[in-house]
């Protein structure tokens, strides 16, 4: 797949999800780690203005690159919040349990979609 098809592709998903902290943040406030130590919903809603510019930027040939470097490294700070998901679902119905552990693996194709929109923009 091509750098500019990636780079849409991941925009529309850090849009998309961008947006959902913003519409429906609750579920974003409970899987980041209490260990961290700021309010949860302070956070979900950076991480959603995060996302929503990473994801414009994206779109934009200009700013691709250092968006992609940008989206390659949110990818790798949120993980920590997948991680803490499937702790704090150990004890929910399997299908749940699944997804959460679904999740993880999903970040790493994510890192190196950015990082191949990253060495393709100039």
């Amino acid at each position: 797949m091509s750098p500019d098809r990636l780079a849409r592709l991941l925009a529309g998903m850090l849009l998309s999800i961008g947006a959902m902290h913003f519409v429906a943040p609750k579920p974003f406030d409970d899987i980041i780690p209490e260990e961290i130590p700021a309010d949860p919903r302070t956070l979900t809603y950076a991480s959603g203005v995060a996302e929503v510019a990473i994801g414009a930027g994206l779109l934009a040939p200009r700013t691709r690159r250092v968006s992609a470097a940008l989206a390659a490294a949110l990818f790798v700070a949120v993980y920590p919040a997948n991680l803490n998901m499937v702790r704090l679902w150990k004890d929910k119905p399997l299908p749940m349990r699944a997804v959460a552990i679904a999740r993880l693996p999903f970040q790493f194709p994510m890192i190196w979609a950015a990082v191949k929109v990253f060495r393709g923009s100039r």
